[in-house]
């Protein structure tokens, strides 16, 4: 079903564009078109309701969830000019192509709500960027800088708050927590990044659903799609395509809980010893259907 507009238009377009006025030539011209049936057709996700479970095998239902990954996907390249510099060959720090105000002005357009939250971390609201080690190991998480504000569209959670904070290395590891690969997540500056569209063709890249996060006064449901027990299946053989990989299993259920929460791993892995024969397996984890245990959403 068409809109009038979608978000690949817009991201390809400010990747192509050199010149001095983005927001001005490339974004306000799109977001006049956008307003209307696409705003209206974006509300629908806001929701935690039926869309998904009546709608996710229909045409409508499943290309909102590509929409709303390749919007997060012009999200990701916006902010790219609020992170610090990558200091690897071949990644010079781009140049802002809008600022704060016109970053907002896109979303909020499209019927989203920042937010900023304050002082108190949350995962659910917060995407750790930088870790100020304490030397109390057991010094709880404290945001001590908003480097981003996070993005709601009604109850689904589009983008988190990028925040440095300060916090025991029994919370949160320097190094791990702000640099191990973010999944869910198509570019960062400063560390890898991992989602299902990397590695696919130019079109088949853009059929990558978007994670599904909403807050609700019953609590918070994560990856409500997910269909894949976190723990693993007692009914599938250990090895069976559909249950846990050696290398998700030998993480606990606490780091496996703290990736799908955070969508990185905030500390080295007990089993990190045993995961070192495994190269490359921290980019290599399959959490993106992994479902938690009913009222288990909230962090304890």
């Amino acid at each position: 079903m068409s809109y009038g507009v979608d978000a690949r238009e817009l991201y390809e377009a400010l990747t192509r564009y050199e010149g001095p006025e983005p927001y001005e030539t490339i974004v306000v011209p799109w977001l006049d078109r956008a307003q209307g049936d696409y705003r209206a057709w974006l509300a629908t996700a806001a929701e935690d309701g039926s869309w998904w479970a009546e709608k996710g095998t229909e045409p409508d239902g499943r290309e909102l969830v590509w929409e709303l990954y390749a919007l997060h996907r012009v999200s990701d390249r916006l902010l790219l000019a609020f992170q610090s510099p990558s200091h690897g060959p071949g990644s010079p720090h781009p140049r802002p192509l809008l600022s704060e105000r016109e970053y907002l002005d896109v979303f909020t357009s499209l019927g989203m709500t920042p937010f900023e939250d304050g002082d108190a971390f949350d995962p659910f609201l917060h995407e750790i960027v930088e870790v100020e080690q304490a030397d109390d190991p057991y010094a709880p998480i404290e945001v001590t800088e908003l480097r981003w504000p996070g993005l709601m569209l009604g109850r689904l959670l589009f983008n988190r708050a990028g925040v440095r904070i300060r916090a025991g290395v029994e919370y949160a590891q320097r190094g791990v927590a702000d640099r191990s690969p973010l999944y869910w997540t198509f570019r960062r500056h400063h560390r890898p990044t991992v989602d299902l569209s990397q590695g696919w063709g130019g079109n088949s890249q853009w059929r990558t659903g978007f994670r599904l996060d909403y807050r609700t006064p019953a609590g918070d449901r994560l990856n409500v799609t997910g269909d894949r027990p976190i723990d693993g299946s007692a009914d599938l053989y250990p090895d069976h395509p559909q249950n846990l990989s050696p290398e998700e299993r030998l993480l606990t259920p606490g780091e496996r809980r703290e990736l799908l929460r955070h969508r990185c791993l905030v500390r080295t892995p007990e089993a990190a010893d045993a995961l070192t024969g495994s190269p490359g397996w921290d980019r290599e984890l399959t959490p993106f259907d992994w479902r938690l245990p009913e009222r288990s959403s909230r962090p304890a």
